[in-house]
């Protein structure tokens, strides 16, 4: 998810840097597009660290035997000889 984050902020942030050749009084647009592509460049640095953390973490189950918590055995009547 954040992959694909961080490449929409990419591409908006380089249409607004390279393609777009209005001005607006209120807001530098090459400045708003190198922010994106900024951002969008830390989004897929930071999210492919943390996948790779995550691939390394191994889980373990403990399972404890506790006296008298074991279901008893069924019992078909007399025991065989």
């Amino acid at each position: 998810m954040a992959i694909g984050s961080g490449i929409f902020l990419m591409v908006v942030g380089a249409v607004l840097t390279f393609a777009i050749n209005t001005t607006v009084e209120v807001v530098n647009l090459d400045a708003v597009g190198w922010i994106c592509m900024i951002a969008g460049a830390a989004a897929i640095v930071i999210s492919l660290i943390v996948n790779a953390q995550s691939t390394r973490t191994t889980h373990r189950e403990i399972y404890q035997d506790r006296p008298g918590t074991r279901p008893n055995p069924p019992n078909d009547g007399p025991p065989r000889a």
